[in-house]
């Protein structure tokens, strides 16, 4: 009954058969989109969200296209409101998907990923970069934003997204804090973040990591040096690497709080964002006695419990190194 009166009212507003059956073809029939298209639709009137949908090629251009979608919108009135916003629209899209796009659709979501590992001079540029964000970024604090790919609406705040990636860090940090193995070197969870960021710049590999946090813990709890290079390289960049060299031995005896080669203990607070699984190693590290690793040459590591057999570990990946640089294969 309501397409039969939708068709009669169309034929009384364009008073000639022929038409009327046009534009009921016009409503249902597949438009000239002609591929997926995202359009920003705002606030205002019918005619201006028609007109918006005719310049982003989603109806065509015309006056006959605006009647028939004026008269659409008035008859199917009752299945709610159009709205402004951000909206995903497929290739060749009717008028009357249209329409149900236009009352149901979500707003298209964007997506921001905040890789692990990065410092926070590095998110504070990321997200400055970010499209369809309003304001400025501000400078969080070192480790305090949460690794992870966030969604957005288009004009969405920078500022609004450096909060909820705070919030998702102190969340996770307050989960894993409650459930981990405590450890005595370990007492706020300033320090927990501050030692997964170690973690997280010493192995990109996730089951290297436990080994690497007993390694870290195993230090401090023998009174030794962590002697870890990405703290020296994140004093001499002021934590805005990289660093564009190798480090020297000159670098490693620069006087810093966070130089671990000069320094006792953790450097003062974290070197990097820690992303989940380097916190969790941090929260459940490895068992076991190493207290050295070094590269293996074919991107992981090998780790050592007596400085002994850590030498030969350094000197089995200067052998490879150099097989390498001379082009031999190991």
């Amino acid at each position: 009954m309501r397409k039969l009166f939708f068709l009669l009212f169309l034929l009384l507003l364009v008073g000639v058969g022929g038409t009327g059956m046009k534009a009921w073809q016009d409503y249902h029939g597949s438009g000239q989109l002609a591929h997926d298209t995202d359009v920003v639709v705002p606030h205002g009137d019918y005619q201006s969200t028609i007109h918006t949908l005719q310049h982003a090629g989603v109806l065509k251009q015309g006056w006959w296209t605006e009647r028939v979608a004026r008269s659409a919108i008035f008859l199917t009135r009752h299945e709610g409101q159009l709205h402004a916003a951000e909206l995903h629209f497929p290739a060749f899209t009717s008028m009357k998907q249209a329409l149900w796009i236009l009352r149901h659709s979500k707003p298209v979501l964007h997506k921001l990923t905040i890789p692990e590992g990065l410092t926070a001079l590095q998110i504070q540029t990321l997200v400055q970069a970010a499209p369809f964000l309003i304001g400025e970024a501000p400078l969080p604090q070192e480790g305090s934003v949460l690794p992870e790919t966030y969604s957005y609406l288009r004009n969405s705040s920078r500022s609004a997204i450096i909060d909820r990636a705070r919030v998702a860090m102190t969340s996770v940090v307050s989960k894993l804090w409650t459930d981990r193995q405590k450890i005595g070197e370990i007492t706020t969870q300033q320090a927990f973040i501050t030692l997964a960021s170690l973690v997280e710049k010493e192995t990109a590999i996730p089951s290297e990591r436990p080994l690497v946090a007993r390694v870290f813990i195993n230090r401090l709890e023998n009174g030794m040096k962590l002697q870890t290079d990405p703290t020296v390289i994140y004093a001499l960049t002021n934590g805005n690497p990289p660093l564009g060299r190798p480090l020297t031995h000159t670098d490693l005896q620069t006087p810093s709080p966070y130089n671990t080669y000069t320094i006792m203990g953790l450097p003062p607070g974290p070197i990097c964002s820690p992303g989940l699984s380097s916190l969790q190693a941090v929260a459940h590290p490895a068992t076991g006695d190493m207290l050295y690793f070094v590269a293996n040459g074919v991107g992981g590591h090998n780790f050592a419990t007596t400085l002994a057999e850590h030498n030969k570990n350094v000197s089995l990946f200067r052998q490879k190194k150099e097989q390498s640089n001379a082009g031999v294969q190991p």
